[in-house]
């Protein structure tokens, strides 16, 4: 079938048209794609920004977080008004208002072995934005079994990789054949230069192009690896391990689908508190543990009080928490607390709860700013 561009099309897509790769007939490719992105932070921001500069005719976004002020030194898609709005409703208003011509889908959960092979499947090619191995290792089984073509980027402080994994292979499970053991730091745990999803992600945006246009040379079959500091750009070849249980000759991706730790799942076990709710606790119960997942210089500025331990410290450090009192975990919205929630969950903590919207939730209930807010030792840890 045809496509058809209006006037307004025609003078924002001319610097494509002029691409003898592209064209009329290429930019009627891009279109009609449906492309997917899974996660809408560091690297599926300015993945998204520049598909829908492209004019890519459908995006769908994954995401269950909301906006965090720790997340605007690199997720660009958003700004200081949306802090604390969803990501996907937010990324949509920004992509419309940069190409209105482009359908954006939102889906406002986490990708679980429950809903993503029903969402991967409705898409051409996905874009794996997401910063969690159990995440990767979901999205990989799913279009292996589904045969669609996985733009994959991974990042790590001044580090990055990035690949296409292809409906024959290889895939992310032949690059990582296994989990790996231990609890692996997130982005918000390690650290990361903020410039640095950008390139990754705007890697994948091209090589996502590519494929629709069947242009180029692309990363698939090969990991491009960049450090940031050396700016240093390598290339190595990547080759399928025929048994592999995703893409190998005795595919069984469904099975590993159904095996899969359920993100879902692990979501629904952390339960939130409202500011409401955790003053009239403090008032009326001294048992509890309320824990600060900052880091240092972020609990010096402000914090409510309560025992210091950061994210990324938290695996090692747990063992200084009391697992028989209720523990309740606060950080600027809630991103990192509910990470520490999952963490204390899995260590074998019952009782474990969520500062809804974090300090800045406080602030806006105790009518004072973030940067106004006093130092106080509500539950006397420091």
């Amino acid at each position: 079938m045809k496509v058809f561009f209006n006037d307004e099309e025609q003078i924002r897509y001319q610097r494509q048209f002029s691409l003898s790769e592209v064209g009329v007939g290429g930019q009627q490719k891009l279109k009609s794609a449906k492309v997917l992105c899974v996660g809408a932070g560091g690297l599926g921001s300015p993945a998204l920004l520049y598909l829908a500069g492209a004019g890519i005719g459908t995006l769908g976004i994954v995401d269950d977080d909301q906006v965090e002020l720790s997340n605007l030194h690199r997720q660009l898609i958003y700004t200081t008004d949306n802090l604390g709005k969803n990501k996907v409703n937010a990324a949509k208003a920004k992509l419309n208002a940069i190409n209105p011509n482009v359908n954006v889908i939102t889906y406002a959960e986490p990708i679980s072995k429950t809903n993503a092979l029903n969402i991967i499947s409705l898409y051409d090619a996905v874009i794996d934005g997401t910063d969690n191995f159990t995440a990767k290792y979901l999205i990989n089984d799913a279009c292996c079994f589904l045969r669609k073509p996985n733009v994959y980027a991974s990042i790590h402080q001044f580090q990055g990789q990035c690949s296409v994994f292809s409906t024959a292979g290889p895939c992310y499970r032949c690059l990582h054949p296994n989990y790996p053991k231990g609890h692996i730091p997130n982005c918000a745990q390690a650290g990361v230069l903020g410039a640095l999803p950008g390139l990754l992600g705007t890697i994948q945006a091209i090589e996502t192009i590519k494929l629709i246009l069947n242009i180029g040379d692309s990363l698939q079959g090969k990991l491009l690896t960049i450090d940031a500091l050396s700016m240093e750009f390598r290339q190595f070849k990547l080759k399928q391990n025929t048994s592999c249980k995703a893409c190998g000759v005795d595919c069984q991706a469904i099975e590993l689908i159904r095996e899969c730790d359920d993100i879902g799942m692990q979501h629904n076990l952390i339960q939130a508190i409202s500011t409401n709710e955790l003053k009239e606790k403090i008032q009326n119960n001294k048992n509890l543990t309320l824990l600060d997942v900052r880091e240092p210089y972020e609990h010096q500025m402000q914090n409510i009080g309560g025992k210091l331990i950061p994210l990324k410290q938290l695996q090692d450090r747990f063992m200084e928490l009391d697992i028989s009192r209720e523990t309740i975990i606060y950080c600027q919205l809630d991103t990192r607390s509910k990470a520490a929630a999952e963490i204390l969950i899995k260590l074998g903590f019952k009782k474990v709860l969520y500062l809804k919207g974090g300090l800045t939730s406080w602030a806006a209930n105790t009518q004072t700013t973030l940067t106004g807010m006093k130092k106080t030792s509500i539950l006397g840890h420091n």
